[in-house]
C-alpha cells in the first residue's frame, strides 16, 4: 500500500490494519516463547496470525522487527503499570514509611504476576541473539520512580543528591529481594513478603530520609 493511500485510510479500514497488527503480535509472542527466536519463522506467524505472510511483511518487514514490536508491546505495558503504582501509592501528603511500602507491595504482588510480566521474562531470557531493546525503553520505569524520588528530595522528604541511584538502592533492597525470594522456590506468603518490602524500606529510608528514620 502506498503512503498517499495509507494517509487517506478510512477509520473502518484503520481498525482492521490496528487488528491485524494486533493479531500478528499476539501470534509471534506465542511462537517467540514456546519455539524461541531462531525457531519462528514469518510463515508461522502469518499462518498462527491468520494473515498473508506478505501482509506480515508490510506492517513490520521482518522477523527481527516483529520481536522488537512484540517486546516493546510487553514493556511498554509494564512501564504503564509501574507508572500507575508510582502515582497511585507514592502520592503527595502519604506517610513516607507506608507509601514506599504500598507501591513495593503493589509491584511485586500484582505487576509482576501479571501475564505482561511472565511475556516479557520469556522473552528477553532466551539463550538465542535475539533484538534487544533500547536501553531508554528498558530502563522507563525506573527512570519514572527516579523522577518521583526527586520530587520528594525537593520537597524535602528525602536526601538524594542522585535520584537515580536512590532509585536503584531502593529497587535493590525491596523488589529486588522479594523477587529473590519468589523465585528461590518453596511457598511463600504475601505476609513474608510484605516484610521483606517493609524490611527494605526501612533500611532505604536510614540512608536517605530526611531527619529521623
Amino acid at each position: 500500500m502506498s503512503r498517499a493511500i495509507a494517509a487517506v485510510q478510512t477509520p473502518g479500514r484503520r481498525r482492521r490494519s490496528e487488528g491485524k497488527k494486533a493479531a500478528i503480535l499476539d501470534a509471534a509472542e506465542a511462537l517467540f516463547i514456546a519455539e524461541g527466536y531462531e525457531r519462528a519463522s514469518v510463515d508461522a506467524i502469518a499462518a498462527r496470525a491468520q494473515v498473508s505472510k506478505r501482509t506480515v511483511y508490510d506492517h513490520f518487514g521482518d522477523k527481527a522487527t516483529i520481536f522488537l514490536k512484540a517486546l516493546e508491546r510487553v514493556n511498554d505495558a509494564l512501564a504503564d503499570a509501574v507508572q500507575a503504582a508510582i502515582e497511585e501509592e507514592l502520592t503527595p501528603g502519604r506517610d513516607l514509611r507506608e507509601a514506599l511500602t504500598a507501591f513495593g507491595r503493589r509491584v511485586v504482588t500484582q505487576t509482576v504476576p501479571s501475564s505482561d510480566y511472565v511475556t516479557f521474562r520469556r522473552l528477553t531470557s532466551q539463550h538465542w541473539a535475539v533484538p534487544r531493546l533500547a536501553e531508554a525503553a528498558r530502563d522507563r520505569p525506573e527512570r519514572t520512580l527516579e523522577e518521583r524520588f526527586a520530587a520528594l528530595a525537593a520537597g524535602g522528604e528525602l536526601t538524594a543528591a542522585d535520584p537515580r541511584l536512590a532509585a536503584r538502592h531502593f529497587t535493590a533492597l525491596t523488589i529486588g529481594l522479594a523477587l529473590e525470594t519468589l523465585e528461590a522456590g518453596g511457598d511463600v506468603s504475601e505476609a513474608e513478603i510484605v516484610t521483606v518490602i517493609a524490611d527494605g524500606v526501612d533500611a532505604f529510608l536510614r540512608a536517605y530520609r530526611t531527619g529521623p528514620a
